[in-house]
Formats: structure tokens, sequence, C-alpha cells
């Protein structure tokens, strides 16, 4: 049983993202820069997320996503489940099948045992949680960076070259030479 890059980036994206709400909401763009996850995958995974009630959207300018509910109440295997992560070590999915004939396999018991642990490990693992030891390794939170402006405090002077003449007299000196 792997679990895949969908289930790894979630969590991570929370974590990220309950780190810093406290600034107001955080974008994707934001996390996906300080995470090096792809914005259209965070989009995908995000979606999901605000499904299962997870994160709340903000939209318009200052907007992004927030928890939707406390970190404490979120475990990694709702985080898991939301993105539609299989957690299962079972060769056929759950299905009993696995052994030929229809019936289970010789080790379907033991990796049914094995889900059943992940899952319990899993759902006593909360967010908060994850987020209180990035916080005891010393993680660096910076402050929410200012929007970038399109337009500059002040205008840049630029001196106009013109080639042209200025006047009538310097227009008739110009057709004198």
């Amino acid at each position: 049983m792997r679990l895949t890059t969908k289930g790894r980036f979630a969590v991570t994206a929370m974590i990220d993202l309950a780190l810093r709400q406290s600034g107001g909401p955080v974008t994707l763009a934001a996390i996906s820069q300080r995470q090096q996850i792809s914005l259209s995958y965070l989009e995908q995974l995000f979606g999901k997320l605000r499904r299962h009630e997870l994160v709340e959207s903000t939209r318009g300018p200052g907007g992004g996503y927030t928890l939707g509910r406390k970190a404490h109440e979120i475990t990694v295997a709702d985080i898991i489940v939301s993105v539609d992560e299989p957690l299962d070590a079972t060769q056929c999915g759950g299905k009993e099948n696995c052994g030929g004939e229809g019936g289970r396999c010789m080790t379907h018991e033991l990796w049914s045992a094995l889900n059943q642990r992940m899952v319990e490990f899993l759902d006593s693992v909360t967010l908060q949680r994850l987020v209180d030891e990035q916080l005891a390794k010393g993680i660096e939170i910076e402050d929410k960076p200012s929007p970038k402006r399109a337009i500059s405090a002040m205008p840049v002077v630029k001196p106009i070259r013109v080639n042209a003449p200025n006047s009538v007299f310097a227009l008739g000196n110009a057709f004198a030479k």
C-alpha cells in the first residue's frame, strides 16, 4: 500500500493553510509557491476539500481559503478520504475476490487488519497536531506579503526626445540647410 501524491499534497497544503490562515484567507498560488505543488493540482484538491467542508473559500480581492472547521477537529484520515485517496492494502480493494474463483486470498485478513490499523492511526492524528509539530520545529511564518501594485506610487519621468523642429523659425532653418 502506498500513499500517492494526492494524499501527501492534500495533507501538506492543509498544514500550510492552517499555519497561515490567522492572517486571513490564504491563496492557492501562495501555497503552490511555498510547497512546490502545481496550482492546477491544488485547485482540484481544494475543490474536493471544499465539498467535504474541510475548507471554505472567499472570493474576490483578498480572497483565498480558510479551514472549514477548527484544526483540532480535522484528522489526517478526513483529509485523505476527502481527496478520494484509497486506504486499502488488499489486492481486491475490499471486494473479497482476490483468491480466484471469487474467494479471498490467503492473506486477505492480514491486509484487511492493516487497513483498519491505518485508518485508526490516521484518524488519531489531527491537523492541529501536525501544525504544532511544525511550530515546534521552528518553521518561520512570514507576514502576509503586500499585494503587488500594477501602478507605481511615483510616476516614472522619462525625457522626451523629439527630432522635429519646435518653432516656426526652427522649421524654416531646417529647410534652409
